[in-house]
């Protein structure tokens, strides 16, 4: 049953790849500009414009490129960067893990502190840490991104100087050997400890950037779940034989409003995915954001699209996981 469906639904992911792939590639040939001339540079003349054109497919119809794209796309090739003339797979394996480690760090932040404050805030409701919640939440949600950070910036490296501003590493640090591509997951690895809580200060600022606006959401959705289910007739007979509330909550109330608040987790790994282009160009961290803002100014398509397809991909295996783990959290729960 569980692997007919999970073959299913990666079945399905191929008209939604495509159909992204050609929103995205169209999409790029709307933004000004010329990519032959970001790809031959300024002082290119037109007889070196007309050859690079020629030599990419760009004096083809749009119809046509899209179909040699696809045809290299098949044979595992994204295709070659217009700007640095290296081949986009090999550049985002450079890029995806920086981007990977503050994710991860911003997840850890969100789901940790956004179930443990909705619960107590459900447990507490009426009392100060409820209502002290509710007005962070609102804060948290309605402040630009943009703004929380250089605020965090300016209250953290610039005043008190606690914390490094921008970067993964400080300048005199040496980065660890390459494992996975994840700074601290790497210097622990390789026993470095000093290299690695300098890799955790610099991934504190913008995790929390990114992590506030999702606390706000896990938390409240979890505390409105926790409400429903501390008002169910399960809760009152695990009361009724003599559980302590902590157990109740924990045991009883808190598993079955889980499902509402994973829902919301799929869907903040989702809007990382894609929004951490503003924030890695603010906190100059290096990753897929700051690969994609470059690839957008220098209108280099085969990143942009490389780009577009990983994150996708991402996306519908993130949305898979999450309907899966509702088997685990509800048994009740069902796929044919």
């Amino acid at each position: 049953m569980m692997g007919r469906y999970v073959a299913r639904r990666l079945f399905l992911m191929i008209p939604v790849l495509l159909g992204v792939s050609i929103l995205a590639f169209y999409v790029s040939q709307l933004l000004p500009g010329d990519p032959a001339r970001a790809a031959a540079g300024r002082l290119a003349t037109p007889e070196q414009l007309e050859a690079v054109r020629e030599r990419l497919g760009l004096d083809q119809p749009i119809p046509v490129q899209y179909g040699l794209y696809i045809g290299r796309l098949l044979q595992g090739d994204l295709g070659t960067s217009l700007s640095s003339k290296q081949e986009v797979a090999q550049e985002l394996r450079i890029f995806f893990p920086a981007t990977l480690e503050l994710l991860f760090a911003t997840m850890v932040l969100t789901v940790v502190l956004g179930i443990t404050i909705g619960v107590r805030a459900a447990t507490s409701r009426g009392g100060w840490v409820d209502r002290a919640f509710l007005g962070f939440s609102y804060l948290g949600v309605g402040m630009p991104v943009f703004f929380l950070a250089l605020l965090l910036q300016l209250v953290f490296a610039g005043w008190l100087r606690v914390l490094p501003i921008a970067g993964r590493l400080s300048l005199e640090t040496v980065p660890p050997p390459v494992l996975t591509g994840l700074y601290t997951f790497d210097a622990l690895f390789a026993g470095q400890w000093a290299t690695m809580m300098d890799a955790g200060r610099h991934l504190v600022l913008p995790a929390l950037t990114l992590s506030i606006a999702g606390i706000s959401e896990v938390g409240r959705i979890t505390r409105s779940a926790m409400l429903n289910a501390l008002e169910q007739d399960y809760v009152r007979t695990a009361r009724a034989k003599g559980l302590s509330e902590r157990a109740v909550w924990l045991r009883h109330a808190l598993p079955n409003a889980m499902l509402p608040t994973t829902t919301v987790i799929g869907l903040q790994v989702a809007f990382l995915l894609g929004g951490t282009v503003l924030i890695e160009n603010i906190f100059s961290w290096g990753g897929l954001g700051t690969y994609a803002w470059k690839g957008i100014f220098r209108l280099d398509i085969p990143v942009i699209m490389g780009i577009t397809l990983v994150s996708t991909t991402a996306y519908l295996f993130v949305n898979l996981g999450v309907d899966l783990l509702y088997t685990k959290l509800d048994p009740r729960i069902r796929y044919e």
